[in-house]
């Protein structure tokens, strides 16, 4: 069954800075079996919402339904407890009892739901093996690792049989290597399960490594929905751009049919113009395994600085009164303080009227 959020939004009155929206007239349909992340900066939304749907918040407005179901409905001041969704749900700290052993810890809400004793033996040990964790049923949390425990929060979730699982943030406190191995098994158990995963995330690699489509929020607001490879290749907007990679942006402005890099003395850049660009200064984006460094020609610059980076090397150069970065496979035989030349391969263009104010983002942080 499909997960239908229409027109939701969710407002925080706060004693510092009065309403805030967090959500802000959010409509989306997550499709039955799918896994679909949330993604975006601390304070843009993506939580709250997720929220919204397992039933931990009620909405300031709109609908919420699974499949005929529904779960919120403000108007009509509907409103379906958490229990009673049929959701899993996975944190970002682990939320594992201390006191009770793995066996327990996953039994913990099929005792709630009052199930047979037999029935309760047979679904944990199938949720334990699932999730590598037989063997294990008579540990004690503080005797397992970060990753045990979090495997212990994801087998208490499947153990219900949840038609949808939430996560969120669940990766956060492992190391990255461990994370990695998780997400591969997050993913298996979507593939054995067949259940839809809805996964919060503020990071875009784990984000792309396990959807099939995401959203990136901002300021409680969707900026785009897309699968992994076309929101990568074809960002909405700036904001999307800079969220999904490392980024470099380069303020310009253009003038009789030439660019010209802000404090650059006058000179032009080698790039053209977007038939339907018509304004007078933009933002050039571009990513730094997309530029070249040339011992003749391009844009004249010099290195600022040359740094080793396992499968790359990084350089970063001024462009006016822009320092921008560049990836490198190879050694490219410079050094900090020569001069070099710069091309661009692929620019994204956006307009110089896209800023939003970063004070308004860090205000949500806190929020």
């Amino acid at each position: 069954m499909d997960v239908i959020l229409k027109d939701v939004s969710k407002t925080f009155v706060t004693k510092t800075f009065g309403a805030v929206t967090a959500v802000n007239n959010v409509n989306l349909t997550i499709k039955a079996g799918e896994c679909f992340s949330f993604l975006g900066p601390s304070g843009c939304g993506k939580t709250t919402t997720l929220r919204l749907i397992a039933g931990f918040e009620d909405l300031s407005a709109g609908e919420i339904w699974l499949g005929e179901q529904p779960f919120s409905i403000k108007a009509k001041n509907f409103y379906l407890p958490p229990e009673k969704r049929g959701l899993g749900m996975v944190f970002q700290a682990f939320a594992v009892w201390p006191h009770l052993n793995v066996f327990e810890n996953v039994a913990f809400p099929l005792r709630i739901m009052k199930k047979e004793k037999s029935e309760i033996i047979d679904r944990v040990k199938a949720a334990l093996k699932h999730t590598n964790l037989s063997g294990l049923e008579e540990k004690y949390p503080s005797e397992l690792s970060g990753g045990q425990q979090q495997r212990i929060a994801l087998a208490r979730a499947i153990v219900t049989n949840p038609r949808v699982l939430l996560l969120d943030e669940p990766l956060s406190n492992l190391d990255p290597k461990l994370r990695e191995i998780m997400r591969f098994e997050i993913k298996d158990l979507q593939r054995k399960f067949n259940f839809t995963i809805i996964y919060v995330t503020h990071d875009q690699a784990e984000a792309m490594a396990l959807s099939d489509r995401m959203l990136v929020m901002d300021m409680g607001v969707i900026q785009q929905i897309d699968t992994p490879y076309n929101m990568y290749n074809n960002p909405s907007n700036k904001f999307v751009y800079g969220f999904l990679g490392l980024s470099n942006f380069l303020p310009v402005n253009v003038d009789g049919g030439k660019v010209y890099p802000k404090g650059a003395n006058g000179l032009d850049l080698d790039c053209p113009i977007p038939g339907d660009f018509t304004e007078k200064e933009a933002i050039l984006a571009s990513r730094p395994n997309e530029i070249e460094l040339l011992a003749e020609g391009g844009f004249p610059a010099r290195i600022k600085n040359r740094i080793f980076l396992s499968d790359y090397i990084e350089y970063r150069v001024d462009i006016g009164q822009t320092e921008i970065r560049i990836q490198c496979c190879e050694d490219q035989g410079f050094a900090a303080g020569d001069p070099c030349g710069v091309k661009f391969n692929r620019l994204k263009w956006y307009s110089a009227k896209d800023e939003i104010s970063e004070a308004e983002r860090e205000q949500r942080k806190v929020i």
